[in-house]
Parts: C-alpha cells; sequence; structure tokens
C-alpha cells in the first residue's frame, strides 16, 4: 500500500498537492461551521436514569430552556433604573415564544439583600423549533441590553452554546496565531532552511482542515462539544507537525545516499512512511478506548480524533511525498557526520542508562510514582462558570452573582419526576430532604419536585442529595434528574467501564507493537513505562488545577475537581501520543538490529539516530498545546498541561533513560517471543525494505561492560 502511494505521489504530484488544497478549502470554508452548533452539555448518558427522566420531561413539560439576565452595578431601587428594568421585563414577555418572565422586584429572591443587583430569569416555551428559540433568545437578549446599568450581562440555555462557541472560535485562532510562527521559527532552527521548515506547516494547515471537517460532519448526527473543538484541532496540528518532522528528517537522511529526489522520496515513504503508519495507528487504537463508553460525547469526540490522526498520517504519506517530488531537490541533504558525532549525546544517555541500568529504575521509578500519587485522589466534576475565562459573558455573569447574592444562587436543582402511582409518604418524604422543595404538576399526572441543594451544581451535598432521593424511592416509579444527577450517572458509567476501555486499548497496542517488533516483551515493556509517564502528569493536573497548587501560574484556578471529560481524554490520547515517539525509537532499533543483530548496540544506534527526532517533536508539541493553553478555558488548561507533561516526561525521562535501562535489564529477551508468536510474525508481521546501514559507533570498556 505505502509503495502504491508513493508511486502516485511521485508521478502525479500535482494532482495530489490539487486534490489537497480542495481539501483545505473545504475543511476551512464548510468545515468552520461547526463553530456554530457547539454544546457545553457533556454528561448526558444515553440509557442513564437521568437521561430517560430528562427525554420524558422534554416531551411533556410545557416550559422550554430559559436563560438568566442580571443586572447591577448601582441601586436597584433608583426610579429610573426601575422604570427601565419594569419596561424591559414587559417587553420581554410579549415576545412570541416566551413562556415566563417574572418580576425581579416583586419575586422574593430575585433582587439582592445589599440592593445592587438583581436577577431576571427568562422561560422560552416548550417544543419551540431550533430557529423560533433562536429568534426569541436573540430578542430578548436584544432587550435586556437595552437596560442602562454599569453591568448587564446575559446568558444560560441556547444561548450559552454559542458564547461557548464564540469563545472556542476566538480562542483557536489566537492558539494558531501563536504556535504556527513559533513552530516555524524551531523548523527553521532544526532544518536551517526555509523550505523544509515549511513544509510540516503545509501538513499541519492539513491536519487543521481535518479537524474542522471532521467535527462538522459529526456535528450533523450528534452534539458537539465546546471541548472538543480545541482538543482535536491541537492534536490535528502537533501530529501533523510530528509526522512531517520525522519524514523530512529521514528523506534528507536519504538524500545523502542518493541524487534522485524520487528514489529518496520512495526510500523515505518506505521506512518513515511505516513508522507514521504504525504510529497512526496506535493513536486510533489508543482512542477507540473512548469508544467502550456509552457517551455520546466521549464516542464523539473519539472518532472526530481518530479521523484527524487518520488525515495527519494520510498526508504524510501522500501530500508530504508529493510535496517533496515537486520541491524536493531544493532541500539540502543533512550533514555527513564523522564517526561518533550524530546523536553523541542520546547515545552517552543511553550508554549510562544501560551501565547503570539498577541506579536509573530505582531513581526515576519512585520519582514518577511520587508524581502521580496525587491521582489517588482524584475527583471529578461538571464545573460551573469558574472554567470560563474572565472575559466571558457567562462568567461575568457568574461573578455578578456570586458577588451579591447567597451561596447557592442559581443553583440548577435535583429534579425529581413522581412517576403516577407514587405514594403520598414517599413524596412526603422526598420533599422532605431539603427545607424548601417547589412542585409542579404537568399533565400526565407527573409530579416534578425541584430540590435546591446547598453549595456547587455539582458538588458533595448536590450527588449525595440524588443518592438519598434513589435510596427514600424505594421500588416505586421515581426517577432523578437535573446537572447533579447526570454527574452521579457519569461517574458510575466511567467506573463501570473503564476497565474495558483500558483492556481494549491494551490489547490493540499489544497487538500493534508486536506486529511491528515481534517481540511479546517489549509491547509489555512499553506498556508499563508509560503508564508510569501518564500518571505523572495526571497527578500534577490533579495538584494544580484540583487543589490549587500554582494554578493561578497557568491563568486558572483550584476547583476541589477536575473537568469530567479530563481524565478519559488526557489517559487515551498522551498513551496514543507515548506511542507515537515508542515506535520512532523501536523503527530505529529495529532497523539496527537487523543489520548487525547485536541487540545492546541497536538500542545506543536507535537513540542515536531518533533521540533528535523525538526531542523536537516532543518540543514542537508541547508549544502547540501551550498556545491552546492561552484562552484560559480551564478544561482545557488542565488537557493542555496534561498532555504537555505527559510528553515531556516521556520524551525524555522514559524514553532517554528508562528504555534502555529496562532493554539492557531484559537484556536478548527484549525481543522474544514464543515459536508459534514467531512464526505468525514471520508471516504476517512487518517487514522493512533495505534498512539503512547503521551507523559506526565506537566501541568503549563502559559499553562492554553493559551486559556483564
Amino acid at each position: 500500500m505505502l509503495s502504491t502511494l508513493a508511486r502516485t505521489a511521485t508521478r502525479r504530484p500535482l494532482t495530489v498537492i490539487g486534490l489537497w488544497a480542495a481539501f483545505l478549502l473545504l475543511g476551512f470554508g464548510l468545515g468552520t461551521g461547526v463553530f456554530a452548533d457547539l454544546s457545553d452539555d457533556v454528561p448526558d448518558v444515553p440509557g442513564t436514569e437521568s437521561d430517560l427522566a430528562d427525554d420524558h420531561l422534554s416531551g411533556i413539560d410545557p416550559t422550554g430552556e430559559s436563560v438568566t439576565a442580571v443586572v447591577a452595578g448601582e441601586a436597584v431601587s433608583d426610579a429610573a433604573l426601575r422604570a427601565q428594568v419594569e419596561r424591559a421585563v414587559a417587553e420581554v414577555r410579549r415576545i412570541a415564544g416566551v413562556a415566563d418572565v417574572p418580576d425581579p422586584y416583586t419575586t422574593p429572591g430575585l433582587t439582592a439583600r445589599d440592593g445592587q443587583a438583581l436577577v431576571i430569569p427568562v422561560t422560552f416555551e416548550g417544543g419551540l423549533s431550533d430557529e423560533a428559540e433562536e429568534e426569541a433568545t436573540d430578542s430578548a437578549v436584544e432587550t435586556i441590553k437595552r437596560i442602562d446599568a454599569p453591568d448587564v450581562h446575559v446568558s444560560g440555555g441556547e444561548l450559552l452554546g454559542r458564547q461557548l462557541g464564540e469563545r472556542a472560535q476566538q480562542d483557536v485562532k489566537k492558539a494558531e496565531l501563536i504556535s504556527l510562527p513559533v513552530v516555524l521559527a524551531l523548523l527553521l532552527v532544526v532544518f536551517g532552511g526555509l523550505r523544509a521548515a515549511a513544509l510540516p506547516l503545509v501538513v499541519a494547515v492539513s491536519g487543521i482542515a481535518g479537524a474542522f471537517l471532521g467535527l462538522f460532519v459529526f456535528s450533523q448526527v450528534t452534539d458537539i462539544s465546546v471541548y472538543a473543538i480545541q482538543v482535536t484541532t491541537m492534536l490535528g496540528l502537533g501530529l501533523a507537525v510530528d509526522y512531517a518532522l520525522l519524514t523530512l528528517v529521514r528523506f534528507r537522511e536519504e538524500r545523502r545516499h542518493t541524487d534522485d529526489v524520487v528514489e529518496a522520496v520512495h526510500r523515505t515513504v518506505a521506512s518513515a512512511g511505516r513508522t507514521v503508519l504504525f504510529s497512526g495507528l496506535t493513536v486510533a487504537v489508543s482512542l477507540t478506548g473512548l469508544l467502550v463508553f456509552p457517551s455520546v460525547f466521549l464516542r464523539s469526540i473519539g472518532l472526530a480524533v481518530a479521523a484527524v490522526v487518520v488525515v495527519d498520517m494520510l498526508a504524510a504519506v501522500t501530500l508530504l511525498p508529493a510535496l517533496l517530488t515537486r520541491f524536493g531537490g531544493r532541500i539540502r541533504p543533512s550533514k555527513a557526520r564523522s564517526e561518533g558525532e550524530e546523536g553523541r549525546v542520546f547515545a552517552r544517555l543511553a550508554r549510562f542508562a544501560q551501565r547503570r541500568r539498577t541506579a536509573v529504575l530505582v531513581t526515576v521509578v519512585p520519582v514518577l510514582l511520587l508524581l502521580a500519587f496525587p491521582v489517588t485522589g482524584l475527583r471529578i466534576a461538571i464545573g460551573d462558570a469558574r472554567q470560563l475565562p474572565a472575559t466571558t459573558e457567562a462568567r461575568q455573569l457568574y461573578d455578578t452573582v456570586d458577588a451579591h447574592f447567597p451561596e447557592g444562587t442559581g443553583v440548577s436543582p435535583v429534579v425529581v419526576v413522581l412517576g403516577p402511582g407514587t405514594t403520598p409518604a414517599t413524596a412526603d418524604r422526598i420533599r422532605a430532604l431539603v427545607p424548601h422543595a417547589e412542585s409542579r404538576d404537568l399533565p400526565d399526572g407527573t409530579t416534578v419536585v425541584e430540590l435546591r441543594p446547598p453549595g456547587s451544581v455539582d458538588g458533595g451535598a448536590a450527588t449525595g442529595l440524588v443518592e438519598r432521593v434513589r435510596e427514600t424511592r424505594g421500588d416505586e416509579p421515581v426517577q432523578v434528574t437535573g446537572v447533579a444527577a447526570r454527574l452521579v450517572d457519569f461517574r458510575t458509567m466511567l467506573a463501570e467501564r473503564a476497565p474495558w476501555a483500558a483492556l481494549t486499548v491494551l490489547a490493540g497496542i499489544f497487538v500493534l507493537l508486536f506486529a511491528f517488533t515481534g517481540s511479546v516483551l517489549l509491547p509489555l515493556r512499553t506498556i508499563m513505562t508509560t503508564l508510569l509517564s501518564l500518571g505523572a502528569a495526571l497527578g500534577v493536573v490533579v495538584r494544580v488545577f484540583q487543589d490549587g497548587h500554582g494554578a493561578g501560574l497557568l491563568g486558572g484556578e483550584g476547583l476541589g475537581a477536575l473537568s469530567l471529560t479530563v481524565p478519559p481524554l488526557v489517559v487515551s490520547i498522551a498513551f496514543g501520543l507515548a506511542m507515537d515517539y515508542e515506535i520512532f525509537i523501536l523503527a530505529r532499533m529495529r532497523e539496527a538490529r537487523q543489520c548487525t543483530g547485536d541487540e545492546r548496540e541497536a538500542v545506543v544506534t536507535g537513540l542515536r539516530r531518533s533521540g533528535r527526532v523525538v526531542t523536537c517533536a516532543a518540543l514542537l508539541l508541547a508549544v502547540v498545546f501551550g498556545a491552546f493553553m492561552t484562552g484560559g478555558f480551564s478544561p482545557i488548561l488542565q488537557i493542555g498541561l496534561g498532555l504537555t507533561l505527559a510528553v515531556l516526561i516521556d520524551a525524555t525521562v522514559v524514553r532517554m533513560l528508562l528504555v534502555p535501562a529496562t532493554m539492557a535489564l531484559l537484556g536478548r529477551r527484549t525481543w522474544w517471543a514464543p515459536k508459534p508468536l514467531r512464526r505468525a510474525h514471520e508471516r504476517f508481521g512487518l517487514r522493512e525494505a533495505a534498512p539503512e546501514p547503521p551507523l559506526r559507533v565506537e566501541s568503549s570498556p563502559e559499553s562492554q561492560e553493559v551486559d556483564r
């Protein structure tokens, strides 16, 4: 397959480039439409009690979505301000599609005790079409915004999704404006020429277009979260740079051995192309763990990111070879280095780790475990507006309400649906769980009871209230929904499905690495060392954003819990990225071993040749993740920090120290497999074509005593 792609790219480079240009126009034209349809609602799990109860209410409840406005900054008793507020309330009530707007001056709890703020909730009719609801929302917002006060903020409901979508688009543009020039500057340092440095950016832009287009396609069949757009775009950009960097480095090496550009491209695709293919497959397999979860959000983001990985992979083995065929003759070959000069720092690290393998293991492993320890106290939550940057409308509304109203004001209630047949005694016991319960009857005989917990929308009091209702109801037809109930059900889903997700990913990775190496011990060693770096990165995220140690330095704050999206996304994506670098290194080690049969020197040669690429790729990926963290959206800060740390720890401490140390400890057993599996690999496993002769490495007394 790779040889076919290479021949197509070299025979018809302009056709391939033209097709990718059309893809870019489609991605940046049609694909960017996804920004208009992003959702902030991610904890729904189809089939759970909270989801079924919410669907039931949506079908029979005459009321629909709502938005909330807050007016503050001066005394609300001022006659002129009161006249404006009352006039705005009257106008909003006359808007088609508006069901209810209470008078904030006569409704208890809507005017702050300090007299400096008031809240105007607007509830829309149920069953409105998307267009009708959007028109009613815009009219209500426009009317309320005409109130002349220092602070007037409106958010919530469908409006919140739009506000977050606009913010996400701004953050993505900002990240691209920051990351692309920095990445180009670093690539100029790596390659020493503009032509070579620009090619990875062309592939990276293709990755971004693929991210937009993939998300747009998925948005036609399911909700796309505001989290997904940034996560998918940052990965599309980062992986594209990684794959292009690996391919270009190999192409420049091949140019040292032949003046024929087409031949150099073929040899590059035959070697680096296979590495990119397996690397992309391992990232995609790592994301299959998200498909095990019934959460629509996790499944959709897993599919979208996997689609972007495929786009990046295809761009690296089709678009980049076509560009190299047209312009590769102007790219200088890499400099021929004298014996022992190329990658000598990485070779020395490898020899040190081999020679002092026990010391490396007893030093590095405990440090990584110590960093990972906070994971034992990890908590997840849906979160509130504190996750948003201070300049967003929703955050400004939250801060204003928090400054003027008692704690818990505006917190979404625990919604209890009492079906027909519920005994009065059970209903009374449920109402008695909070001081003031609100009830309303629906046309089908269902009674809805709203219980307002103290504290945050998803804090311990709220989730504890959900569990107490479910204990109190017994076997009666009572269901619980609301934000807190969805969080409880999401946590249960994670606990039940996480082992199966882990088993799926680990089994897939094991099979791929076995196909790549022919060893059963190498995949096990890779999985164990990768879990160490992953645990360390996630532990630091918990320490920073859950416990609040140093969060302010990154523009965030300690929230007492991580966003519920962070652990599954960081674990699956970081695991895939770690496999990326493992494949880069193992490919070079495998080539050297095939040529010499010397396992010890294969490790040194592999790191000598791949260390610079892996380090540069990790640095470039860290730049991309760091750029996306400038938006200030807490879940993205958490995901960005987790992925940045996972990449840097894995590419340095793990790959440069733990890998050679553990392989030295295993010795010749590193490449072992039982005879039946060895025969299967000889028949079906990966075969490299014409590997490059290995570097000659200087022999030293230190290297000779490694296996003693």
